[in-house]
């Protein structure tokens, strides 16, 4: 410490700090205010005064540092300690006394006689989950969970979050786990301020937090007004951590001694060595952290039995609406840590606890009309036009009604108030009426013969075995315009600066009207075109000429083939090419029979037959012709050892450095298979940041989650 600062000096910054400590955690832990908000923020001028006269004596954990400095380049890459699990769902209380009975039997088996195991209910907070180190008391690392294995390191941005101490009231060294949310009331009071900035309100608060704590300003992340809730210890250890712990917490400071044996007061937990010490119940657990200065939710219950438990969860069905926070149901955790160590885990979740899910979140709203939307197959589908509504933290206005049975069965008619269902993360859809609301004059939803958005006399018809129509006019407007956005995708050809706006305006300019022309263009043709000018013009030309060479798969997927996407695709072209040997696997593609094509894996009856309606047509068999002309198929380039045969890959999340599609690429090229659903049969699931859905069917399945480290490891990629 610099010896110019005075002593005194020293003695007030202190002061200061610990002042201004104490208010934060009454006003942003406890609700409690014992100073106004103009007297804090005096104090934290004069702490910034000194500090700016004395830099030498700003310390990581003064309360200045909150607002962290320069915007971060990027975040660095955090592996976690402890694999953060997620738990299993419960949508029912069925599946609760289910798992009750599992959690005895497993206890039952390992010896315990007459389990009566308790349990420990807490709200499961709609928000993002924070990883935090502390060593001797102080807050040294934040980390998202990520993939579970690996997350974002995002201290600086935590530091900004009041509700979560810099300072831990004990020098305790621990790792702690919660989340991170955003109270309803600050939504409201942030989209108020955008709507008068004539900005778009923000419509999800579990993306916004984590949008916002991925922010790479500090102080962006401060002015959004994150709140948290700490609820579990992952780790304890170190730096004195035993003999701080037991001195602090012992049984005769706790209000229910059936939290802390007198026997067994602290335990060891998780394969930590001796020294390191754990509470004995999971509500002791909540107590500690509230000790040390962690926000912690105050709804917690301890339930007797599983009955509780499902008296609790009908309990909060009712009053979590009034709540500042949104949650989508309770966690349900085994009480006893002994029980937890016996439980343990799958290898997917842990056994010792599950997730009891609200009943998907329904909605009621007007149905403004009924409009029509054409997919580059020509597959017309019926999307609700709503009043825009609520519904599970994001704002909606439309919903699809899949097709005109639904319609019929649901007997939806507009002006009617209906009933929107989201569950989980699928598109919201209308899945009733409220009929004692229909106006009198209301009539039933008369399906249409005719769509404008089909071309020419706007014709339909129903597919043959299906509840879909589809346009008579294979060639009509909406459809050409959705096909030439497919055919220069990024799956496809992918031709750089040719996008959607460029594509209609050749085509309202008549400049194209099949996929040949596009090869056919000329640096003169755009020149004559709005925005174009000699540079744009030349790069568009040469992204053209590069996008000439092209693998099979892509060649395929780019024709529109009807229940043909990018995945099938690549099947097709594996099977073609390995008859063909040095022939040409889309000849014999051309001359196949339903039958070939059935004997394709993954390729059933209606595939079938479409591929081979499709190449039998006259009109595509030209299109083929001339696109052949302008472009050249070439062999994907595969390791000839084909380590990976037989394995199949599912890829979820963002990968730190490669693509999606470049990872893709390794397996095919390794002879693995690629599917974009989780099944038992799938080998190998890689995780990347944000993993969805599919990570969490991953571990219900068992099935093997590797991060891009050990994808790049399996796959010999340096």
């Amino acid at each position: 410490m610099k010896k110019g600062a005075p002593k005194a000096v020293i003695q007030r910054l202190n002061k200061l700090k610990q002042a201004i400590e104490h208010h934060r955690y009454q006003y942003h832990v406890l609700d409690k205010q014992e100073i106004s908000e103009q007297a804090l923020d005096s104090l934290k001028h004069e702490l910034v005064q000194i500090e700016d006269q004395y830099p030498e004596l700003i310390t990581p954990d003064s309360p200045s540092q909150r607002v962290g400095g320069a915007p971060l380049a990027a975040f660095e890459k955090i592996r976690h300690e402890i694999p953060q699990w997620s738990f299993n769902d419960a949508f029912d209380p069925e599946e609760m006394f289910a798992f009750d009975e599992r959690v005895k039997r497993f206890l039952a088996q390992a010896g315990i006689s007459d389990p009566r195991p308790t349990y420990v209910c807490e709200h499961k907070i709609d928000g993002l989950k924070i990883v935090m180190t502390y060593e001797k008391g102080h807050l040294k690392i934040a980390a998202t969970r990520g993939n579970g294995v690996i997350g974002e390191n995002v201290t600086e941005n935590v530091k900004t979050i009041q509700s979560i101490p810099l300072v831990l009231s004990k020098p305790v060294s621990i790792v702690v786990e919660g989340e991170i949310w955003m109270a309803k009331s600050t939504l409201e009071h942030l989209n108020k301020k955008r709507l008068k900035q004539g900005l778009e309100a923000f419509a999800n608060p579990r993306n916004l937090a984590a949008g916002s704590i991925r922010q790479l300003d500090p102080k962006i992340v401060a002015e959004r007004h994150l709140d948290s809730f700490v609820y579990d210890i992952a780790k304890m250890g170190g730096g004195g951590i035993h003999s701080s712990v037991r001195g602090d917490f012992s049984v005769e400071k706790s209000s229910n001694p059936r939290r802390f044996s007198a026997e067994n007061r602290l335990r060891t937990y998780r394969g930590m060595n001796a020294s390191t010490a754990f509470p004995n119940t999971q509500e002791a657990e909540l107590e500690i952290l509230d000790s040390l200065g962690f926000k912690v939710n105050k709804y917690y219950k301890h339930c007797g039995d599983i009955n509780e438990v499902i008296s609790y969860w009908g309990e909060w069905q009712e009053k979590m609406s009034k709540q500042d926070y949104w949650a989508d149901g309770i966690v349900v955790k085994v009480d006893e840590k002994s029980y937890q160590d016996i439980l343990g885990y799958t290898g997917k979740a842990p056994r010792w606890g599950i997730a009891f899910k609200f009943p998907s979140q329904e909605v009621t709203t007007i149905l403004k009309d009924i409009v029509f939307q054409v997919g580059r197959t020509g597959v017309v589908t019926p999307v609700a036009i709503l009043e825009p509504v609520s519904i599970g933290g994001s704002v909606v206005s439309r919903a699809t009604l899949h097709n005109e049975d639904e319609i019929r069965r649901v007997d939806a008619r507009i002006g009617d108030t209906v009933i929107l269902k989201k569950a989980g993360d699928v598109i919201p859809s209308v899945v009733g009426v409220v009929k004692e609301m229909r106006a009198d004059s209301s009539k039933p939803f008369d399906w249409p013969r005719h769509i404008p958005a089909c071309g020419g006399d706007g014709r339909i018809e129903r597919i043959p075995g299906q509840v879909a129509w589809r346009c008579i006019n294979k060639d009509s407007y909406s459809q050409q315009k959705r096909k030439f956005y497919y055919f220069i995708s990024k799956h496809c050809f992918d031709i750089d600066g040719l996008g959607p706006k460029v594509i209609d305006a050749l085509l309202d300019e008549g400049l194209i009207s099949s996929y040949e022309d596009i090869f056919t263009l000329k640096k003169g043709d755009l020149l004559a075109m709005p925005r174009f000018a000699e540079k744009s013009a030349d790069n568009l030309i040469q992204a053209i000429d590069k996008s000439r060479t092209i693998t099979l798969p892509r060649f395929l997927a780019a024709l529109s083939i009807p229940h043909v996407g990018a995945e099938t695709a690549y099947d097709l072209a594996r099977y073609f090419q390995e008859k063909a040997g040095k022939g040409s696997a889309l000849e014999i593609l051309g001359r196949a029979s339903v039958l070939d094509f059935e004997s394709i894996n993954g390729v059933g009856p209606v595939v079938a037959l479409s591929l081979y309606e499709w190449f039998k047509n006259k009109d595509n068999r030209k299109l083929l012709v001339g696109l052949l002309k302008h472009t050249r198929i070439i062999q994907e380039k595969n390791d000839e050892n084909k380590p990976l045969q037989g394995k199949s890959f599912v890829f979820t999340g963002t990968l730190p450095s490669l693509s999606r599609q470049s990872a893709q690429a390794l397996v095919r090229q390794r002879g693995g298979d690629i599917s974009n659903s989780v099944s038992r049969k799938t080998s190998y699931v890689v995780a990347g940041l944000d993993g969805g859905s599919k990570l969490e069917k991953a571990r219900n399945l068992g099935v093997k989650i590797i991060d891009e480290k050990d994808f790049l490891s399996l796959t010999n990629t340096k």
